[in-house]
């Protein structure tokens, strides 16, 4: 059975915004899993990562937030326990704590600084995938026809296919 760009970018859009596995999202576009593979794979030699793109996705929604916590508390726990024995050591003189605390605060703008640029290339993609979500949000909440809808949303889709090659 043949199938359509439609359905390619159906299965690109469960697999990359929907978040879901390939069988399912297969499934859910009604091609077979070694189908969906190929296309992932084709795409990918065309330089449309689909990897890439989800997770970039996922760094334009909550996720970015979420992997910056997560690594803020990590360090933010360290930090505190540091600190903590540095104030309860009595043998340290007060340069030698002043020094710690040089040091601590160094590592914390360097932290601070390596979650802000980790991944460039994703950090791009998911600015340019949340202004691509949000304006197809908000061209739904239009009342125009659907078929201009339709139309609005599908050149997206495709649009967002290109901006991963891009930035690949």
């Amino acid at each position: 059975m043949a199938h359509g760009d439609a359905t390619r970018a159906d299965l690109r859009r469960a697999y990359v915004y929907d978040r879901l596995e390939l069988p399912a999202a297969a499934d859910r576009v009604a091609v077979s899993l070694s189908t969906a593979r190929r296309w992932k794979s084709d795409a990918e030699a065309e330089g449309d990562d689909w990897e890439k793109a989800r997770t970039a996705a996922r760094l334009a929604g909550d996720g970015r937030q979420s992997v910056a916590e997560m690594i803020l508390n990590d360090y933010l726990m360290l930090h505190q326990a540091c600190m903590e024995e540095v104030k309860a050591a009595r043998t340290i003189d007060p340069l030698k704590k002043a020094e710690v605390l040089s040091r601590l605060a160094d590592a914390f703008n360097k932290t601070m600084g390596a979650v802000s640029k980790a991944s460039p290339e994703l950090s791009r993609l998911a600015v340019a995938t949340d202004v691509i979500q949000r304006l197809a949000g908000f061209i739904r909440k239009r009342k125009a026809p659907p078929a201009v809808l339709e139309f609005l949303i599908d050149a997206l889709d495709e649009f967002a296919s290109e901006l991963a090659r891009d930035f690949a």
